[in-house]
């Protein structure tokens, strides 16, 4: 059995970490819990993976500590608001809460933000949205970022351009979260770390010819988008199409003047009632009846069948009682953490 730790247990040292460098205690805890989000699912790369990043960039000032983001449109409906690299994981939650707060009466709820420090695993933000009975959706781009190559190009011109999905449906959400490129690029810096070659050529080379060795992307080489080499072009596009909903409502991203290492992400939430459009038990009946289909699909014996969300909210559910299972780099990360700020780390359960 792999070792467990306390989701609570877990949540109050990312937390403390957080707080120790002044910024408040309740923004500590919604970073934390965020992180913390996004292990429950299994988004490994993405979620307490991260602390050491976030708080670096708390400690250094890259992230702001306080302040408000700047509101540069209200329409009720629409909003484009301005973070000013205010923490991610923080500004995002504000944003699915105040989504919350108006969808019920405008049916529809539209946010862009800009210069949004990193935010994360964009699945973590959706169980709020799901308790509320709603359908979610969150993209984000990285104007700075350039590391996925359109097909027949060597040159990386896209970020990951990740989209995260939720909507209710019957035991579990339909829920995915999901890349533009072929594989993520946390998951590219933990093979460059663990000394190991991808699962398959995700990556292309220098020269553009396809790889699966991680160095091949640190050595000047590109992911490959969604297609891969023969189908990337359908990638692209929607790389495209999310960096225009995220740069392009928000007004601000490519054909701006950025720095080469600014991570902040442009980014794109939109929260919508299915009771705006008329019975919700019609809407549930429509997607109960989806995953329930997709479930009872015969396995073609040649992998596993999956239906976006069975698996993630499962898991949830079980490492909500039963305890956190991390991947073993972040147990050894968090530790190291614990010792150089004097916090102690939690005890495996049981």
């Amino acid at each position: 059995m792999s070792t467990r730790y306390s989701a609570q247990a877990l949540k109050e040292f990312a937390s403390t970490l957080f707080a120790s460098t002044g910024i408040a205690i309740d923004r500590a805890d919604t970073m934390a819990e965020v992180f913390l989000e996004a292990d429950l699912m299994g988004f490994t790369t993405h979620g307490l993976n991260r602390v050491a990043s976030n708080l670096h960039w708390l400690q250094s000032g890259v992230s702001r500590l306080a302040g408000q983001p700047k509101v540069l449109l209200d329409r009720g409906s629409c909003l484009n608001w301005d973070a000013e690299f205010l923490p991610g994981p923080w500004v995002v939650s504000r944003a699915v809460d105040e989504a919350l707060a108006r969808v019920a009466q405008f049916g529809v709820v539209s946010i862009v933000i800009r210069r949004s420090q990193h935010i994360a695993c964009l699945a973590a933000y959706l169980p709020k949205i799901l308790e509320r009975n709603c359908v979610g959706l969150l993209t984000c781009s990285t104007p700075a970022e350039r590391t996925v190559a359109p097909q027949g190009s060597k040159t990386p011109l896209f970020s990951a351009n990740p989209i995260a999905f939720a909507a209710p449906a019957g035991d579990y959400p339909l829920l995915f979260d999901i890349s533009m490129s072929a594989t993520a690029g946390g998951y590219v810096a933990r093979a460059a770390r663990e000394g190991k070659n991808l699962p398959h050529a995700y990556l292309k080379d220098s020269e553009g010819n396809p790889s699966d060795d991680p160095t091949a992307f640190t050595n000047g080489g590109s992911i490959l988008p969604v297609g891969g080499m023969d189908h990337g072009y359908k990638g692209a596009a929607l790389s495209a199409m999310l960096e225009v909903l995220s740069m392009g409502l928000g007004g601000y991203g490519r054909a701006d003047d950025v720095a080469q290492d600014d991570e902040a992400n442009s980014v794109f939430l939109q929260v919508i009632d299915p009771q705006a459009f008329g019975d919700t038990q019609h809407f549930l009946r429509q997607t109960s009846a989806l995953t329930a289909l997709w479930s009872s699909c015969e396995p073609d014996g040649d992998g596993e069948m999956r239906v976006p969300g069975k698996r993630a909210w499962g898991l949830r559910r079980e490492q909500l009682e039963q305890g956190v299972s991390l991947y073993p780099l972040i147990v050894e990360d968090l530790q190291g953490l614990a010792k150089a700020h004097g916090v102690s780390f939690p005890s495996p359960m049981g």
